[in-house]
């Protein structure tokens, strides 16, 4: 019959360092919104109530929050319960694919003779946090698997985000992302290929870190 163990001393350090880590990403992210909202303030066409549509500064908020329960429980389990995992797959997913969708954006608007500006703020949250968020996902001890069945609840925020922000967006007459804007694409059919490869993306993330979250079963903890 084989004992069960526990943590070796070694993994519980790591575990304790990641926790740590957390915190500081958390506090950067704290940092980063605000340092972001405090740019925006500058631009005379700003609306606060545009600042909390972005689908970034939503997520990145949401990811601060699952980011500082994960740093908790590092320093008190020594793996991460199923529901903390599915909620650290979806806030990582969101987060990546916001710097996705910001890169793709900024790479491309010199093609269309116009000028994005990227200050700091937006570096820490679309590029630099999602990069911590892929390490910690892959390096970090502790994890517990996820289920497959699990992958779909990723489509329900973006979702329902989609549909708010097109209802607010013709109301009034302001969209977050040029994707979005009707006055910005061809018609419903290149709206309809933007959303479905963002959606189809959002899917293929998520399910990679699933895979990730299987990978050799590390843990003691059930399937989340």
């Amino acid at each position: 019959m084989r004992r069960r163990t526990g943590p070796s001393s070694g993994q519980s350090r790591a575990r304790t360092a990641f926790g740590v880590a957390r915190v500081v990403v958390a506090i950067v992210g704290i940092v980063a919104l605000v340092g972001d909202y405090q740019y925006i303030l500058g631009f005379s066409s700003f609306s606060k109530a545009n600042y909390f549509a972005y689908f970034t500064n939503q997520s990145n908020a949401a990811g601060v929050v699952v980011m500082c329960l994960g740093a908790w429980l590092s320093f008190r389990r020594p793996v991460d319960p199923g529901w903390l995992m599915t909620a650290r797959m979806l806030t990582a997913t969101f987060t990546i694919i916001s710097g996705i969708v910001f890169g793709l954006i900024v790479s491309q608007a010199g093609d269309y003779n116009y000028r994005i500006v990227v200050p700091w703020s937006s570096q820490l949250l679309h590029f630099w946090i999602p990069s911590y968020v892929i390490i910690d996902w892959i390096l970090a001890p502790g994890r517990s698997p996820i289920a497959w069945k699990r992958v779909w609840l990723v489509l329900i925020y973006p979702l329902v985000w989609g549909g708010f922000t097109m209802i607010r967006g013709a109301i009034v007459g302001w969209y977050p992302y040029f994707f979005l804007d009707p006055g910005q694409v061809s018609g419903p059919l290149e709206f309809s290929a933007y959303s479905g490869a963002i959606l189809l993306v959002i899917v293929g993330l998520a399910a990679g870190l699933i895979a990730l979250s299987r990978r050799g079963r590390q843990g003691a903890g059930r399937k989340g």
